[in-house]
């Protein structure tokens, strides 16, 4: 049901709090809230198999709406994903495959659901209309638009300078984006502020296809726990996958200048208390952190794991006891890259094989894996199992390795 009763004020808090711009006004979008309810939708490509708490932020904004009793999508890129959004890339993105994509969003509408209510939600596919476009549809699409305009984004401006390639494929992009608000005859566009030019191109069609007025509200981009670009490159995610203890430990290690900026998209404390909690955080940065760890993994596990993880933690990182249970990786699970031994290298990754090559080799590299209580820093030193080992990956990370048994070499 549409309460149009609560008008003005719950409105303008929508509009406003994690809001970064809304397009052509916000204004008018309140104006058309308060008329009617309205149809608004997210996309979101299945690059990953994880949604992180970069997502969250609209997400959460479209569960504001949703509670409002506006009709809210959330769209599954299954077309526009096999093509890459060149969106903040300084080269092209890797195509994936209709398997990789179906494999990727596997538990995504799971992952949502710990945010959105699916009982009112509705999920769409874009494949579903994406794919029957004929080549006279797409020439008709592209006829609307110049390739001067399609160039004047910062990173096509920033590779055109470096000699980079801009392929063709990412100058369709943006169209095929654009056609999703069309097929879906929507009011309103969420996304982050790095979709905004995608999500003005499908302002613009749906003007011309539908002619109606099409809103874009923007959300800040929530930067990863080492204050770089939140990416599975970088090893800096938190993913609304991970257990209580990992989403704790993970939001422990983020830097402290994000503290902030953490709880204000993140969570719904009221904003006058985050001002005060930013008060304290310069005088007692770990206390503030762990109230805002908690804070978050308690929206996405509950109170009761959230509490158990902030003593685990205490325990393992403060007071640097092993903990209560040590996940155990057998021999066979361990990829041998070199040599007839297992490197450190290997066991890392055999340890967290959602890492990068990247990022586990960076953090052998800065002293960030123990075995044994023995810190090495070469991720090519080759390690015997003639034992049972224990992992240290990082400030939190325990796995065991059991031992090869003899004969089994």
């Amino acid at each position: 049901m549409y309460h149009i009763k609560e008008m003005p004020e719950t409105i303008n808090k929508v509009l406003s709090r994690g809001v970064e711009q809304i397009l052509p006004s916000k204004k008018g979008l309140a104006d058309l809230m308060r008329k009617r309810k309205i149809r608004l939708y997210l996309g979101i490509d299945p690059t990953s198999p994880d949604i992180h708490l970069g997502h969250t932020i609209p997400l959460r904004k479209l569960r504001e709406f949703q509670d409002l009793g506006h009709e809210v999508i959330l769209l599954f890129g299954t077309f526009t994903a096999q093509i890459g959004d060149p969106s903040a890339r300084t080269e092209k993105r890797k195509a994936l495959t209709s398997a990789q994509i179906t494999k990727n969003m596997a538990t995504y509408r799971k992952q949502a659901s710990k945010i959105l209510d699916f009982k009112k939600a509705k999920i769409k596919y874009n494949g579903d209309w994406l794919a029957n476009l004929s080549f006279e549809d797409l020439a008709e699409l592209a006829s609307h638009f110049t390739v001067p305009q399609l160039l004047e984004r910062d990173m096509f401006q920033e590779r055109v300078k470096k000699g980079k390639e801009i392929w063709i494929s990412e100058f369709l992009y943006p169209l095929m984006q654009g056609y999703d608000s069309v097929a879906m005859n929507v009011d309103l566009e969420i996304g982050a502020t790095d979709q905004t030019f995608n999500m003005l191109v499908g302002r613009k069609l749906q003007k011309i296809y539908n002619n109606k007025e099409k809103f874009v509200l923007t959300t800040p981009l929530l930067l990863g726990l080492d204050g770089r670009k939140m990416s599975k490159t970088y090893g800096n995610t938190v993913n609304l996958t991970d257990p209580p203890n990992e989403m704790y430990g993970k939001l422990m290690s983020l830097k402290d200048e994000l503290i902030t900026e953490y709880f204000k998209l993140c969570t719904d404390l009221p904003i006058k208390e985050i001002r005060e909690l930013a008060g304290e955080a310069k005088k007692d940065p770990m206390g503030v952190k762990k109230r805002l760890a908690h804070e978050i993994t308690k929206m996405y596990h509950g109170e009761k794991k959230a509490t158990e993880a902030q003593r685990e933690f205490e325990r393992v990182v403060q007071k640097r006891e092993q903990p209560k249970r040590i996940p155990l990786i057998q021999p066979k699970d361990i990829t041998i890259r070199y040599g007839s031994l297992p490197t450190v290298f290997d066991i890392t990754k055999a340890a967290d094989p959602e890492m990068s090559t990247s990022a586990v080799t960076r953090l052998i590299n800065q002293g960030g894996v123990e075995i044994d209580n023995v810190r090495y820093t070469e991720p090519r030193k080759e390690v015997k199992l003639d034992k049972d080992r224990i992992v240290r990956i990082g400030k939190r990370g325990y796995k065991k390795i059991k031992a090869i048994k003899k004969g089994k070499e």
